[in-house]
């Protein structure tokens, strides 16, 4: 979960303490998706790769295992935190906003988002960019939230902690509309892909319904929004606490937005 935008009002802002935890959590979630897909679209050695809105270091740490070191990996976002330290070798890293700077040159074999484009306003400016900086033959592989899909962080809801943590991951979601987020996105990546006019798309959808990740995710998640949440009147400080608490406890089967990965490749 990458670009740091709180210019435009972005709710989970790289520079506070939780988003290094929400990166250990992401990363242990949907990595192994995420490279599943890389492996199939045949990434290899002397590649060159651009990992769009970063966030956290563990994706262009296992690019870089595959490009080795005849290959490259660009890895931007508006805020660097928690990558800037593993620049080096055949890892760059650049502050860049991918819906107003030019793409990194040189032209890439794949150029890869992962929970990004949900939170850019401009998110169509963004994605010819990224289209833009492919190489003939070259992959986009974009990966995103579709909340829309299965809304209910509880499927199961069978009891008042159930029913709590639906209704707070409910209003998070109201206050990520009310900033430009598309809660419906991720499904429209296989056609966007199309009408940008990559071949060759498609597509598949993971989430994950419990695990320890999952609570470290959502507690990370609630710590980062609580003063926004209680300041909007969405909940109170008691509801929150209440809820952390039954996080805390391993027994509540808390999981994430279904996440949509896509893929095409340039003629």
């Amino acid at each position: 979960m990458a670009d740091d935008r709180t210019d435009h009002g972005y709710l989970l802002d790289n520079r506070q303490s939780e988003a290094g935890i929400r990166f250990d959590a992401l990363s242990e979630l949907f990595d192994p998706v995420t490279f599943r897909h890389v492996d199939q679209l045949g990434i290899a050695a002397g590649m060159r790769c651009w990992e769009v809105g970063a966030g956290g270091p563990s994706v262009p740490l296992g690019l870089a295992e595959r490009v080795g070191p005849s290959g490259a990996v660009v890895a931007t976002d508006i805020d660097v935190s928690w990558t800037r330290d593993v620049a080096g070798g055949v890892i760059e890293v650049l502050r860049h906003d991918v819906a107003a700077d030019p793409p990194p040159p040189g032209g890439f074999d794949l150029v890869h988002a992962r929970l990004v484009l949900i939170h850019i306003p401009d998110r169509t400016e963004a994605l010819r960019r990224m289209v833009q900086a492919l190489r003939p033959g070259g992959w986009l592989l974009l990966e995103d939230a579709d909340p829309g899909l299965q809304p209910l962080p509880c499927p199961d809801e069978s009891g008042p902690e159930q029913r709590l943590a639906n209704r707070l991951r409910s209003d998070f979601r109201a206050l990520m509309t009310a900033r430009g987020a598309d809660l419906s996105y991720g499904r429209t990546l296989p056609r966007l892909l199309r009408e940008a006019g990559l071949d060759d798309v498609r597509a598949d959808a993971y989430f994950p319904i419990t695990s320890p990740a999952c609570a470290v995710l959502e507690a990370a998640t609630v710590r980062q929004t609580r003063g926004l949440l209680v300041a909007e009147g969405l909940a109170t400080d008691e509801e929150i606490d209440r809820h952390l608490a039954n996080v805390a406890t391993g027994r509540l089967d808390v999981g994430t937005a279904p996440m949509v990965s896509a893929w095409g490749r340039r003629p």
